[in-house]
């Protein structure tokens, strides 16, 4: 077993799927749909799923709708050491309550943003981790400074883990220098990949696991990309790499959400629409996102 493969001792390793949320004309979650994809990235040869992340719409959902997208994973992923939901909220209590949510249903780890309400300072990043942390669920800090203005800087990082507020990182700066900082200030701390269009670098930087977007619509070549990548094996995810990036970096626009549903839609998973206020994509933006899904289905990637 590999440092980069997934166990149920460190669950947050291997290719865990941040899962697109299935919904209805009517705007309404089919969890059953869900059931049914989770199932699917699971025999495709993903690790597990993050539910409830940004991909997941959770900013839309009501706090029934959250916990019961969770049960539905936990059930349909059969094992809940494979589900790591995203417990992001705007208040420290809040995500303490949804870490031990994910606990009470048997999650293997939670993915949680620093405090995004306002732009805290280190201190209050502290305590926020700490709070959560005290759920006794393992915690994935998620650093994402570029929607939450909040920066878990290596040194920060290093920190976080020292306390024991935190077991991994998922690195969506798109600055793949911080990966050899992070490793020399917190050896320890696994670092995640956390935006699909850096996976080769951040693998080759000692990446051991990956929080993944376009799985959804490619599990099985995304699941052979990730292993291969890891693995120093440039002659077979090089060219898979290059035939996805045009896919692969729509996970990092604003767009990603409608972009990887219309995916797929397109490869014949249930992606449907968004809730409001994201709206569907249209013009010159929809056209690029199906041309790409529709090369990369051509090119056998499925």
């Amino acid at each position: 077993m590999t440092a980069s493969s997934w166990t149920p001792d460190r669950p947050w390793r291997g290719i865990m799927v941040a899962t697109a949320l299935p919904l209805r004309a009517d705007l309404s979650v089919d969890y059953d749909a869900y059931a049914e994809h989770v199932r699917t990235l699971i025999e495709s040869g993903c690790d597990g799923v993050v539910p409830n992340g940004s991909l997941g719409e959770y900013q839309t959902l009501t706090p029934e709708e959250r916990a019961r997208v969770v049960r539905t994973a936990v059930e349909a992923a059969g094992d809940g050491a494979r589900v790591m939901p995203g417990v992001a909220a705007y208040g420290s209590a809040e995500a303490r309550r949804w870490a031990e949510q994910a606990a009470e249903a048997g999650c293997g780890s939670v993915l949680l943003l620093p405090p995004n309400a306002y732009r805290a300072d280190e201190e209050a990043v502290r305590a926020h981790y700490t709070e959560v942390a005290a759920a006794g669920i393992p915690v994935v800090a998620y650093n994402n400074p570029i929607d939450t203005k909040v920066d878990l800087t290596p040194a920060l990082l290093a920190r976080l883990h020292a306390e024991g507020s935190i077991v991994a990182v998922k690195e969506f700066t798109g600055d793949v220098r911080r990966a050899y900082e992070i490793a020399e200030l917190a050896p320890e701390l696994d670092l995640l990949i956390g935006a699909d269009d850096v996976l080769l670098e951040l693998a080759a930087a000692g990446a051991v696991g990956w929080i993944a977007g376009y799985p959804n619509a490619f599990p099985t070549t995304c699941a052979a990309l990730y292993h291969a990548a890891v693995a120093g094996d440039l002659q077979t995810a090089l060219p898979l790499y290059r035939s996805l990036h045009p896919l692969l970096r729509w996970d990092s626009k604003t767009e990603f959400v409608q972009a990887i549903k219309l995916s797929m839609d397109i490869t014949g998973q249930h992606g449907g629409p968004t809730r409001p206020p994201r709206s569907p994509l249209t013009g010159e933006t929809e056209a690029a996102v199906r041309a790409a899904t529709e090369k990369a289905v051509a090119d056998g990637h499925h």
